[in-house]
This record gives structure tokens, sequence and C-alpha cells, in this order.
């Protein structure tokens, strides 16, 4: 058992509190029962894992599956388990993982396009939702947060594993192809009333979403790529909403419509 903090194998796992360590490495750092559940249920490699004695006594079921198919598995003292993890109250268990390899992303319905999202749990309230809309594959531009931020990975509830995505170097490239297309729809939101109210456009046709953070909003050249833009009312002094909360209506709205019209098909059949 580790219970020395001077360990390498915990200096190692530290480095991963870290962007560029990640990066360098090509490693994340997995934190809590809940997420490595995920992890496992997906099947996503494990390449080692950390967990106190206690934690496996109150987790055999769990424990013995990591057993199964993590590469390396490593009992810690809580002072050690403590210092690996990056939250203040850490349930008993850490794992490293390997870096999603880039991938290229294809939308066929509904996607997310991001910019500039810096904050991470705003980040992981957007893929946690877009998860539960689903929306097929989100686009992050350059000036997004960190897809692998240990807060992100938290905040997501583990739905980080199941959605696609792709971190953009030129977003207007990666647009391209759904602009040209007749079939697709691009949408922007617009903080002032003079756009229609976003209930008012028909999302039964592919759709894409443009979102930017709370204080910049969009940059002008992103809003360009838009065919359409559309308004969220608020109440008179509200300056904007969270982009999480945005989102929610947005994509909400679009499976409410689709509902409405699978059934309309379904009753005239």
């Amino acid at each position: 058992m580790i219970t020395s903090l001077h360990n390498p194998l915990v200096k190692q796992c530290r480095q991963l509190h870290q962007g560029k360590y990640r990066h360098h490495h090509q490693q994340l750092l997995l934190e809590g029962t809940h997420l490595i559940m995920e992890a496992c249920a997906v099947r996503y490699p494990l390449l080692r894992v950390y967990s106190t004695p206690a934690w496996q006594g109150k987790n055999p079921v769990l424990y013995q599956h990591l057993q199964e198919i993590a590469e390396h598995l490593e009992s810690v003292s809580e002072p050690v388990l403590a210092a690996l993890a990056t939250t203040q109250t850490p349930d008993g268990i850490v794992a490293i993982a390997p870096r999603r390899p880039a991938a290229s992303l294809e939308l066929h319905s509904l996607g997310l396009v991001l910019e500039g999202i810096q904050d991470p749990g705003n980040l992981g309230t957007l893929i946690r939702t877009a998860a539960a809309a689903e929306v097929e594959g989100i686009y992050l531009g350059p000036g997004c947060v960190d897809l692998e931020h240990p807060k992100v990975l938290r905040a997501t509830a583990g739905q980080w594993f199941r959605l696609g995505f792709k971190q953009s170097s030129d977003l207007s490239q990666d647009l391209a192809p759904y602009q040209t297309s007749s079939n697709w729809q691009i949408i922007a939101t617009r903080p002032s009333p003079s756009s229609c109210n976003y209930w008012d456009l028909d999302y039964c046709q592919p759709t894409i979403f443009l979102l930017g953070s709370e204080g910049q909003g969009l940059s002008p050249e992103l809003r360009a790529q838009a065919s359409q833009e559309v308004y969220i009312p608020q109440a008179p002094g509200v300056e904007s909403l969270n982009v999480g909360v945005a989102a929610a209506l947005l994509l909400y709205e679009v499976k409410r419509q689709r509902r409405h019209h699978a059934q309309g098909i379904e009753s005239s059949d």
C-alpha cells in the first residue's frame, strides 16, 4: 500500500491536475466512484486505479470489476488519496486514463458549437445537458476550457464518455459542410429581442446551435456563420442566462417539437 506522499506514482498522478501535463502525458484524471463506474460501463480504458481500503470495503463489486479491467490497481492511505484528488472531500478512489484520441465528428440531426466557454462547471453542465437531450456531438472552438479538466469531467456526471467531441482550431471550416447543405439550419442566440423568440422557430430539420460565453457571447465571425438568430425572452434588467440554462431551453424545445411532430405522423397513419 502506498503511504508516502513522495512516492513517484503519487507525483505522476498529481501532475495531471494541470492541463500542460495532461497533454504532455496524454492522460487524464478520473475522480470519484460515479465517474469511474461510468467509465467501466462504456469500457473506457483505465491505466492505474488508486483506492483506499475503506473504499474497497464499501464497493466490493466495483472493486472486483476494476481488478479485471484496470491495468494496475494501487491501494493507498487516506492522506495519499487526498493528495491525488483535486476535490476537498474525495470519496476514496481516483484513476488515470488515456486521453481521448482526436477524432472527426459528423452530425446527422442535432449538434452544438461552443466558443469561449471558460468555466469548467459550465462546460460540464453543457455536456451533461446535451447528452440528456440526445445531441450527437459538440464542436469546441479555441478559448474553451480544457475538455479533460477534472471539474469538467465531474460536472458531466459520466456523460463525457458517451458524447462525441471535436476540439476545433477553425470552427468556420468545420461548419462549412452544414452551411452548404439545404437540410441544415445553424442557429445563434442573440441577447436582444430584435430576433424571433426561440420557440417560434421550426426545429424539426437538422439543427446546430452556436453558443458563446455569458460575458463575451459569440464572436462576430462565428455569428456570421448562422442562418438564423433567436432570442430567449428575459425579464427587464436581466443581462443574460447561464449558458447551460440557455442550452437546456433550446435543446428541450427541439425535443418537444420533434416529439410532437412524430406523434402527429403516427396519428395520421
